[in-house]
């Protein structure tokens, strides 16, 4: 439908209508005279007026300016800067709505994306809460922006300005966050600080350290690991032994498997693995980060059933020749179909995927299902509350023939 001139939606205009359902992405979909509107700061069913700040030739952005009608999971927001820092998306949602919500984004990315019914495959989804309960002080590395001014923030959402702030009440508390706010950084810097299980802390700016170990030591399950602070780590306190306490249960290691874990980071998963193996055992690791591969090196040190490969996974994964189960934990861009078809040459009789965007795992799922596979499992937890983020695991096994 061609729109005139004057039905067309324009940067500033207000609108009052009413929210529809939620997308991925942190936003809410709304219609007005047949064009489709991403909301930020509403919630379903709720009458608001709206300020459009976006617009495109199929859709536009707005943000909610005032509530007319509110929805009953509506709550103050704990955080004076939410709605206003890129950071949070959820923060004036009931922490068991935002729950429910991602339960419903995890759905429809399945069904859109990868053309897969969760409900009539049986599958009854929850995101799974995680402690702390409150949603808050949870996260352990965070990376800084500096204003202007020299101030650290956050950027805006869909927006090159800093918001400037003097706490975070989702980073964990150790951080000290209002300290680091009261300085003054030079504003071409970034500032990224990570506190580990062991409570140390460190401060960086631009990648360089300013206080605090270069190496700061993480323990999981009895495993620890010394690691540089930049190199990625789940950052939800809770994050790491949940998520390795669900993978494990999907892969049903026996003592003589040989296991490939792709995008093994420093070796979270690959050092619980490895406890399950016995000494005909054996894991290869698949790294692309040089500094990730450095840290794993050290924490596999004289490990002769431990294989560590450097590079990305599409160019070191045709080297490898057995693998009984393989273990994925992809960057936010997921796998990608020459990666999951090169893993399925491997015949493994599990596929475990750890997967930190729900449109990304639709879209691979598909592939490995198309390829021979059943999605035997799936799980989600919230390992990002008061975002819109969600983690999944999710379990493959060969369809029987």
């Amino acid at each position: 439908m061609e729109l005139n001139a004057q039905e067309r939606l324009e940067v500033g205009q207000v609108i009052e209508l009413v929210i529809g359902p939620v997308a991925h992405g942190g936003h809410f979909v709304a219609r007005h005279n047949g064009q489709v509107i991403f909301v930020r700061h509403g919630i379903t069913n709720e009458l608001v007026k709206i300020k459009i700040t976006a617009v495109s030739s199929k859709i536009a952005h707005a943000d909610v300016i005032e509530v007319l009608t509110a929805a009953p999971s509506r709550v103050s927001a704990p955080c004076q800067y939410a709605g206003k820092c890129g950071g949070c998306d959820f923060q004036h949602i009931d922490l068991l709505t935002q729950r429910k919500l991602k339960v419903e984004i995890i759905k429809e990315q399945f069904v859109r994306i990868g053309k897969i019914d969760l409900p009539a495959l049986g599958f009854n989804l929850e995101v799974i809460e995680v402690e702390p309960s409150d949603g808050l002080h949870w996260r352990t590395r965070m990376d800084f922006a500096v204003s202007p001014n020299g101030k650290i923030g956050f950027f805006g959402a869909r927006s090159n300005e800093v918001v400037e702030i003097s706490q975070c009440l989702i980073a964990d508390e150790r951080m000290n966050v209002s300290e680091l706010a009261a300085r003054t950084w030079k504003s071409d810097a970034r500032v990224e600080v990570a506190v580990s299980s062991t409570s140390e802390v460190s401060v960086m700016r631009s990648g360089r350290s300013i206080s605090g170990p270069t190496q700061i030591v993480e323990q999981v399950g009895g495993n620890s690991f010394k690691i540089s602070p930049e190199v990625f780590w789940q950052s939800h306190k809770s994050a790491p032994v949940t998520l390795v306490k669900a993978a494990l249960a999907q892969l049903g290691v026996k003592s003589n498997d040989h296991v490939c874990d792709l995008y093994s980071g420093v070796g979270l998963f690959a050092a619980a693995i490895l406890k399950e193996l016995g000494e005909q055992g054996f894991i290869t690791l698949i790294e692309s980060d040089k500094s990730a591969v450095a840290d794993a090196r050290k924490v596999f040190l004289n490990k002769s059933n431990v294989k560590i490969l450097q590079g990305l996974v599409a160019q070191q994964l045709p080297i490898v020749k057995r693998a009984d189960l393989v273990l994925l934990d992809p960057p936010r861009t997921g796998a990608g179909e020459v990666v999951i078809k090169q893993l399925i040459k491997l015949k493994p009789r599990k596929i475990v995927y750890v997967a930190c965007d729900p449109a990304a795992l639709a879209r691979d799922s598909k592939t490995l299902i198309d390829a021979g596979y059943k999605l035997d499992h799936i799980s989600a937890y919230d390992l990002f509350p008061m975002t819109q983020h969600i983690e999944c695991v999710a379990g493959f096994s060969p369809v029987k023939r």
